[in-house]
């Protein structure tokens, strides 16, 4: 999530950045900023995707490596979003601003609805697992040619930077520190750990009906991890849709739609514990940069938005510090896994 400074809506900025592509004039609209800035416009009738963010927020090369893996993934006939080169042929532009210095990149509409506006049927939940299985297997073989994606060392490293900012954040310091050391000690094979989209959740996998598949968008927190950290994303962000009981059944057809194109063994299911304290970690993290700055009058939205996300904030530091536990055997073979 960025500086709050930045989550303001600032039409003219999106203006400016969207004239390095082709566009239908005075189609740019406002979408949604968190981690970007997200904007769509038009060219020749069709919806595309402008996301921007401050230099400030984002590293070139990261980010350059997040666009030659979406561009590696569709060159082997993966079904993830298309990026559109700009006018001067580059996938990224960075651009003087009035505001500074921002990159900026433009992606094609996917066809389908997110997951959480299907009617959740076997068929869609397995086509789900079916993409994330497929998503690892192709990165299992996957070798960046120019950039390379960070990884979760990288992000650890990041938090205690941020956290060094923050001196009373004691149980956040203590929770990095128990990470690193929890994950230095776990197996990394080619076969469990490589380059992961971290949010695969039910907002950014499109379910497309005609084709009977899912679309995917959105990498920009891809980052090397162990896989499962993906299969934890995947089935806590499915939890939210639906019944305890409901979940239970949906969950098993996600698994076996996974394992038809990916297997991983049932001991890295022990990590499944810590895969969930970083995704908190991280968030609480995240957040807590974020809102360090305050303004007085602020919006409403602001107001609000500062008091949900504190909220979250409270939850995700509930075991900061506490035992990072292993989950024992828990079968994945017949997909009885405990998430």
């Amino acid at each position: 999530m960025m500086k709050v400074k930045y989550l303001f809506i600032n039409v003219d900025l999106a203006e400016m950045l969207v004239q390095y592509w082709k566009n239908d004039i005075g189609s740019i609209a406002a979408f949604r900023i968190s981690s970007n800035a997200i904007y769509t416009f038009k060219y020749k009738g069709e919806t595309r995707f402008l996301r921007f963010s401050p230099k400030t927020e984002k590293c070139r090369e990261n980010t350059l490596a997040e666009l030659e893996f979406i561009n590696y993934l569709r060159s082997k006939r993966y079904d993830a979003l298309e990026v559109v080169n700009a006018k001067n042929g580059e996938d990224l532009i960075e651009a003087q601003t009035p505001w500074g210095v921002y990159y900026a990149s433009v992606f094609k509409r996917v066809a389908g609805v997110p997951i959480n506006k299907t009617d959740f049927s076997d068929h869609v939940l397995f086509s789900y697992g079916k993409a994330l299985g497929k998503l690892h297997q192709l990165a299992c073989d996957y070798k960046p040619i120019r950039n390379r994606r960070r990884s979760y060392s990288d992000v650890l490293n990041w938090i205690d930077y941020t956290l060094s900012h923050f001196p009373n954040e004691t149980a956040a310091k203590v929770e990095t520190a128990m990470l690193k050391q929890y994950f230095k000690t776990t197996p990394l094979t080619k076969h469990n750990f490589g380059l992961v989209h971290y949010d695969f959740e039910y907002d950014n996998v499109f379910y497309d009906g005609p084709s009977e598949s899912c679309q995917i968008i959105d990498f920009d927190d891809a980052m090397y991890h162990w896989y499962v950290m993906d299969i934890v994303q995947a089935l806590d962000s499915l939890k939210e849709c639906m019944s305890r009981d409901n979940y239970q059944v949906k969950k098993k057809q996600f698994l076996a739609g996974y394992l038809t194109e990916y297997e991983i063994s049932e001991d890295m299911m022990s990590i499944i514990p810590a895969c969930k304290r970083f995704a908190n970690l991280y968030g609480y993290v995240r957040v807590l940069r974020s809102l360090d700055e305050h303004w007085n009058h602020e919006p409403q939205w602001l107001i609000k938005l500062r008091k949900n996300l504190c909220k979250s904030m409270k939850i995700n530091s509930s075991y900061f510090g506490t035992e990072i536990k292993q989950v024992g055997s828990i079968g994945i073979a017949d997909q009885s896994i405990m998430l």
